[in-house]
């Protein structure tokens, strides 16, 4: 069982081979700033680098050490208005660009990508804190959105219809639906940009992001090579700001009548602010919020399958990703044997700087998620749960790393089943038969992901079909792709991002009717 989160780990990185073939992991004596060449220290806006007005900057910092990586602008309203304008004034021009030129331009920004690939993980890692395997992982990931659409950019099609008066002619075209506003989260600083931004400029939308605070290094990193690319100056905006000004900051972006589509990524309640200022304007909505993902393992599954499976949706990216298993539901006659199992795999796992070889669960992004998981744990604890591995901080690191923590004896009155922990905590309960299951998996307001494990076939139509989640993993940890449409159901979201599905959300559809035919 020990090999088994190495195995997953193996397919996992499969992606990424496309790119080049994997170089080993460096050493802990390697220099951080060998990424330097990407670390840019000021926003984009209108195609420059700029300051703040204020001349107001705030620290970047390695969660893996503490350390200050470089400061970046501390923008606010003021530049943030800048940005939409330069966006709308853009828009003009980028959309009536041909969808072949489009196209272009986005494959030469993926080929610069996949060209510094290396430098781009090692700054993931730097600001991350995930271990650079993981980051070469995302990489792979989120380069795959660039190309994808970049094809995609040639294939926005729209329809004839078949009229019921003889002198008509009906037909829907595709238009862009304008500046598009993003906000992207910390926990993939590259993929959540591209799997945003590539849709929307292979539509002929323009861009203004905000991206995390904790992160924004990776996406100043893709603005350069856009530039490169041949993107042209005020089709992609990047606005730093720090969490102080970052609510203002958003507000400008829902507030402003020239931007025509709002696409965030984060939680539920943030998702819900964002949702009500932007009312005013009726804005477009693509929301990917906050998740509670169950994960059942029924008598009938394969032990060893389901462990790698639990690993790997656990804990990649220790255990910092919406899609993570939060509430992990065992049969009663399979408990046993995977809790033991699961134990045994979690032991192998090793904790440290993302940078040092053999690292598989680098640092949380700060300290206060650590405390989360300390709480959620400690919590458990008082009410009854039984700590099998883990369930301590690891101060010898650091401030920010949290031993991966199996807990046993797990009620649906403790916080980690009521709450998303986002760390590396797996708590697990027992249920007798498949309608109990159902009915603490469905028991959330929030319906992002789900999973299950089974050998029935009959159980498997079942479950899959009565599951309240936008995506189900059957007998699979790993379900994030290119191709799929990426979304929840009930508040965890609106919208869908990926394949085909995700350049709808920056699509119009216009009707045309002709008269006296």
């Amino acid at each position: 069982m020990v090999t088994l989160l190495k195995v997953s780990r193996l397919s996992f990185r499969k992606a990424s081979l496309f790119l080049r073939k994997m170089d080993g992991i460096p050493s802990a004596a390697m220099n951080v700033r060998a990424a330097s060449t990407f670390i840019k220290d000021k926003a984009y806006i209108n195609g420059e680098w700029v300051l703040a007005d204020s001349g107001s900057t705030f620290d970047v910092i390695n969660p893996a050490n503490g350390k200050v990586l470089g400061t970046v602008p501390d923008c606010g309203e003021t530049e943030m208005k800048r940005a939409i304008d330069c966006a709308h004034t853009a828009f003009y021009q980028w959309r009536d660009r041909s969808p072949k030129e489009r196209s272009a331009i986005l494959r030469k920004w993926y080929d610069l990508i996949v060209e510094n690939h290396e430098e781009l993980a090692k700054v993931i890692t730097a600001e991350n804190g995930k271990p650079l395997a993981d980051a070469r992982g995302e990489m792979a990931y989120g380069t795959s959105f660039v190309e994808w659409y970049a094809e995609e950019a040639k294939r926005i099609q729209g329809d004839t219809i078949q009229s019921s008066a003889a002198n008509k002619r009906l037909m829907v075209i595709k238009q862009p639906v304008g500046v598009a506003g993003m906000i992207t989260p910390w926990n993939f600083p590259n993929a959540m940009i591209t799997r945003k931004a590539a849709p929307a400029l292979a539509a002929g939308c323009t861009v203004v992001l905000k991206p995390a605070e904790d992160t924004p290094f990776s996406a100043l990193a893709l603005c350069e090579l856009a530039e490169q690319a041949g993107v042209p100056a005020g089709v992609l905006n990047v606005v730093t700001a720090s969490r102080n000004n970052t609510p203002a900051v958003g507000k400008v972006m829902c507030k402003s009548e020239k931007v025509m589509k709002i696409s965030f990524t984060g939680s539920s309640g943030v998702g819900k602010i964002l949702m009500e200022q932007s009312g005013s304007t009726v804005k477009r909505m693509s929301m990917e919020l906050g998740g509670n993902a169950p994960f059942i393992v029924f008598n009938s599954a394969n032990l060893d399958q389901a462990v790698a499976g639990a690993m790997n949706c656990k804990f990649r990216c220790s255990g910092q990703t919406c899609i993570c298993a939060n509430r992990i539901m065992v049969q009663e006659g399979i408990h046993d044997q995977f809790v033991a199992a699961f134990k045994t795999a979690i032991g192998s796992l090793k904790i440290g700087d993302g940078f040092v070889d053999g690292t598989t669960q680098g640092p949380l992004i700060h300290s206060k998620a650590v405390d989360k998981a300390e709480e959620h744990v400690k919590d458990a604890v008082s009410k009854g749960a039984c700590i099998a591995i883990g369930g301590k901080r690891v101060s010898s690191l650091g401030d920010n790393y949290y031993e991966p923590t199996l807990l046993t004896d797990i009620s649906t009155q403790m916080l980690c089943t009521q709450e998303e922990t986002f760390g590396p905590v797996a708590p697990i309960m027992k249920f007798k038969d498949e309608e109990e299951a159902l009915r603490i998996a469905n028991s959330t307001n929030v319906g992002l992901a789900g999973y299950f494990f089974s050998n029935d076939i009959a159980q498997i139509f079942r479950v899959a079909e009565k599951l309240e989640v936008g995506m189900v993993g059957i007998n699979e940890g790993i379900i994030s792709g290119v191709e799929i449409p990426f979304g929840g159901i009930k508040e965890s979201g609106i919208g869908r991002e990926g394949g085909k599905y995700g350049i709808e959300e920056y699509l119009e559809s216009k009707y045309l009717c002709f008269g006296g035919v």
